[in-house]
């Protein structure tokens, strides 16, 4: 199958309360157009200046949420445009979110990102530290926290994810509880997508099964 039509049997797979954000990090302006053609609106960079070069180029009903780890130095190449930021795991990033949403006049939603994973190379907010930062938005009226992001160990043991998964939902649980605004829980991808919407996902990443392993 090609790109779009791949992109179409996925979305027909899902369920209708799970929004999928297709990862077209490293892909060509054609490839994502691909996918647009097939009805997908919603795609997740993970690096800045490309995504907003695609941002230019592609057409403006497209939804851009940046998935990545986010440098404080270059969110004033994305805070004109970006519909949702993933990766929040600080209060220093969220300020200097705050400051650069309020100079185009715009809300900028955030998810927090929870360290799940036992890998050196994830990275997060300790879940510990999750009530204080959530506090510390309270200051910050032009960031929006919308939900949670975390991502699972990269292994084959299904009762490790499906932990880390019933883990990250229990937080996400809480913290709706305390918060009409907060409606996301953004885990699963390619890999393991699956077994994060039975665990209560309703946002997944997914990138190779829609357009082929990634460019490096």
């Amino acid at each position: 199958m090609d790109i779009k039509d791949k992109t179409t049997a996925l979305i027909d797979s899902l369920p209708s309360h799970v929004t999928l954000v297709a990862v077209s990090k490293t892909k060509s302006l054609e490839e994502i157009s691909q996918a647009y053609e097939a009805g997908q609106r919603i795609f997740g960079e993970n690096k800045i200046q490309e995504m907003a070069s695609k941002w230019e180029e592609l057409p403006k009903d497209i939804a851009w949420h940046m998935i990545g780890n986010v440098q404080r130095n270059k969110v004033k190449y994305m805070a004109h445009f970006v519909d949702l930021i993933h990766g929040v795991d600080s209060i220093k990033l969220l300020k200097e979110i705050q400051k650069q949403a309020m100079k185009h006049d715009r809300i900028i939603r955030c998810l927090i990102q929870i360290l799940l994973a036992e890998e050196e190379t994830k990275f997060g907010l300790p879940e510990e530290e999750l009530e204080g930062l959530v506090q510390a938005t309270e200051d910050l009226p032009n960031v929006q926290i919308v939900g949670l992001m975390g991502m699972a160990t990269f292994t084959n043991n299904q009762e490790q994810i499906t932990s880390e998964f019933n883990k990250l939902k229990g937080l996400y649980d809480n913290l709706r509880n305390s918060s009409s605004s907060i409606n996301t829980l953004s885990m699963g991808m390619s890999g393991d997508y699956s077994v994060a919407i039975e665990c209560g996902s309703n946002m997944i990443r997914v990138g190779s099964k829609i357009f082929g392993e990634r460019n490096y």
